[in-house]
């Protein structure tokens, strides 16, 4: 069950290093989302996947007598999730200002803090 986890990981990280090697910020965006399920998986799997009992001691008991799942992972997982979310939000907003503001989503278009050609400085460039 671990090696179709492990070749799914790599897949989607494959997939999103080259979403987010394009040009159209929508597409950088499925990319960063694919990032983030793939580093979650890469944290799932990483963790251990056992059908052992939750990690819950009984009271008045030192320790458990079974072994235990280990809920690091997990909790790690879930605090990827809302991060991730944090930053897709911020990212879509960042991406639908700037296709207001400057009317495409190529990033090869959006040149507006660079000065025009003939404006820059000819003596800058030597």
């Amino acid at each position: 069950m671990t090696f179709p986890l492990v070749i799914l990981v790599g897949l989607l990280f494959g997939a999103a290093a080259y979403l987010m090697l394009e040009r159209n910020l929508v597409r950088f965006l499925f990319g960063l989302v694919l990032l983030g399920t793939a580093a979650n998986l890469m944290l799932f799997v990483a963790g251990g996947l056992t059908p052992a009992s939750p990690a819950i001691v009984p009271e008045g008991a030192d320790r458990p007598d079974e072994v235990l799942a280990n809920a690091l992972p997990q909790a790690l997982i879930l605090t990827a999730i809302v991060i991730s979310f944090a930053l897709l939000a911020f990212a879509l907003v960042l991406a639908v200002r700037a296709n207001h503001d400057l009317g495409t989503v190529d990033t090869d278009h959006m040149r507006d803090a660079e000065p025009p050609p003939d404006e820059r400085d000819p003596e800058a460039a030597s």
